[in-house]
């Protein structure tokens, strides 16, 4: 089996509320949970980034479309592991997730 990374892009500003956190965060449990064996890292959420250009020059904010967290998986495909990723609550929120294969070198 090989091995994932699932980048989150985007969503929605956390929930303001102490039951919409509640929420939110019962969301990325069940989600975990769900994936049993094949979640290796849930990761983290990121915060700001900045982007150094070709050209030497910093840039804030990380670009058109900031990465914002990441996991790693365990899949026998990528397709199994985009099945996997379709389930995240980052979608739900209006963001996306970026499925890319771990290669060993």
């Amino acid at each position: 089996m090989a091995k994932y990374v699932l980048a989150y892009h985007g969503g929605h500003r956390m929930p303001e509320t102490e039951e919409g956190m509640y929420d939110l965060m019962a969301a990325w449990s069940a989600w975990f949970s769900g994936m049993g064996g094949s979640l290796l890292d849930g990761g983290n959420p990121v915060g700001a980034a900045k982007t150094i250009n070709s050209d030497g020059s910093v840039s804030d904010g990380g670009g058109a479309n900031p990465l914002t967290g990441y996991s790693l998986i365990e899949a026998g495909s990528i397709d199994a592991a985009l099945d996997i990723a379709k389930g995240c609550p980052v979608i739900g929120n209006g963001g996306s997730v970026e499925v890319a294969e771990a290669t060993d070198m």
